[in-house]
């Protein structure tokens, strides 16, 4: 499959099964220490430093995440020659985000800021949850701001079913994110853990400015981002 000509593209096993396994087993370990800790009143309801749980005006309420987990920062790194080579693309380091879904979660449609211009999602273990996406680059569109500091504004979407990429763990799917509309039906399993590896073009006319998504260097919060 071609990435330029399609905007997305599968790879199957992009890391080993055998690290897919450590890092999810590494973030629910983590999970449970924040969870642990929160419960007996050792970390604020706002430090996110080992993740926190989205609020309900963020894409996924009450689910555990991360921005910019150390371990998947370094998968960022780790995985970019391969997505230079996929892509076709020379490429900056934006950000990572991690997720482990829950049953009922939804992720509803909509396209990506420029930090996110290419995207991949990446399957770490748990149960099977497709990602879907519209491969018409016309399908949903905004028409106000671009993006805010979450994600982007004024959205339209379509009702297009598109298409549902099912993966394995180790599996990724690469796409440009600001372009293919793209969501998550209603999950119907117990648990799914996903890694977001975001990249931008480096030969964007702005791509400077989605290095390290405006961090200093990878692995910080997002309290890092410079003011755009």
């Amino acid at each position: 499959m071609s990435f330029k000509k399609n905007k997305y593209a599968v790879v199957k096993q992009a890391i080993s099964k055998d690290l897919a396994t450590f890092l999810a087993n590494y973030f629910s370990m983590q999970k449970q220490v924040y969870d642990t800790c929160r419960a007996e009143r050792y970390l604020s309801p706002y430090e996110h430093i080992i993740g926190n749980y989205e609020s309900k005006d963020e894409q996924i309420p009450d689910t555990y995440c991360q921005y910019a987990n150390i371990a998947m920062e370094t998968l960022l790194l780790k995985c970019q020659t391969l997505m230079e080579k996929t892509t076709g693309l020379k490429l900056t380091p934006s950000y990572t985000y991690a997720r482990i879904y829950k049953k009922g979660d939804v992720l509803n449609r909509h396209k990506d800021r420029f930090s996110c211009e290419i995207s991949t999602t990446m399957n770490l273990g748990g149960d099977d949850w497709p990602l879907c996406l519209n491969p018409d680059p016309k399908g949903g569109y905004l028409h106000g701001k671009l993006y805010g500091q979450y994600g982007i504004q004024d959205y339209k979407e379509t009702r297009d079913q598109g298409i549902k990429v099912h993966l394995k763990p180790g599996d990724i799917l690469i796409y440009r994110g600001c372009d293919l509309e793209h969501w998550r039906e209603k999950f119907k399993g117990k648990e799914c853990i996903q890694v977001f590896l975001h990249y931008s073009d480096r030969k964007r006319l702005g791509s400077k400015h989605s290095l390290f998504d405006g961090r200093v260097h990878l692995g910080l919060p997002h309290c890092f981002q410079k003011k755009r």
